[in-house]
């Protein structure tokens, strides 16, 4: 889904941008489908495989697992590959929920991804770059609106927000503010410290969820501070706060 529409008022999805021309950047429904078709036939031959495996190995007496071979070859001859099948399927439309979806009006941006929508009025943006696999909309007072995870093609992202006459920005304009985290770094906001110490924890601890990582960023932001990630390690640097971003 990578389109560019003009709609009038009060109609379908511009009614909720209220802007003349809405641009909706995503993946395209054909991409989609190819995912998704290619992970459905992967699926099928995973299933297909282990099938034939497990049957192998119980002709094999000497073989190791042989109960799980035989309780796999017990399956009836299509259950596993239609198993795989479902399985990729699943994965697809795990991956695509995941993928971020963007709307662009001349008076406001909406971002959605996992579910989630963030909405964000043009009067509170300031700059939009790019940073490695992130999308990061700025405010005036140099604090992040958001920063979310975005794998669409830089220049049509770029030349989308241009063309309706938002800054873009090739890289960080603050980059050179930021600061390498230790254990009670001076400088910091009250509380600032324990709450990086708790994110430190969990950008470390595997299996930690996205969205910890994510309320504890969004904690920073409240206490006037800008963290960013490089392998593992977090850099921050502090903001003038402003009012609130996001309608």
């Amino acid at each position: 889904m990578d389109m560019d529409m003009d709609k009038d008022r009060g109609k379908g999805p511009a009614r909720e941008l209220r802007g003349d021309r809405l641009t909706v950047l995503g993946r395209p429904t054909w991409s989609t489908v190819c995912v998704c078709a290619v992970l459905v036939l992967v699926g099928a031959g995973v299933g297909w495989l282990v099938g034939f495996l497990a049957g192998w190995l119980v002709t094999l007496p000497w073989a190791p697992l042989q109960g799980p071979a035989r309780l796999v070859a017990s399956i009836p001859a299509p259950g596993l590959p239609v198993m795989g099948s479902l399985a990729g399927l699943a994965l697809g439309l795990v991956a695509q929920h995941e993928q971020l979806v963007i709307r662009l009006s001349e008076d406001r941006v909406v971002l959605t991804r996992k579910g989630r929508e963030q909405e964000f009025s043009r009067a509170a943006i300031a700059t939009v770059f790019r940073d490695g696999k992130y999308l990061v909309l700025l405010g005036h007072g140099g604090g992040e609106l958001d920063r979310q995870e975005c794998d669409l093609d830089v220049g049509r992202v770029a030349d989308a927000f241009t063309e309706h006459d938002y800054v873009w920005a090739d890289a960080d304009p603050h980059k050179d503010e930021f600061r390498r985290w230790v254990p009670d770094t001076p400088g910091l906001p009250e509380g600032a410290n324990a709450i990086l110490r708790a994110r430190q924890e969990s950008l470390e601890k595997k299996g930690s969820s996205d969205d910890d990582v994510r309320e504890l960023r969004a904690e920073l932001s409240r206490l006037g501070v800008v963290v960013r990630d490089e392998k593992r390690r977090q850099y921050w640097r502090t903001f003038r706060q402003a009012g609130p971003a996001v309608e």
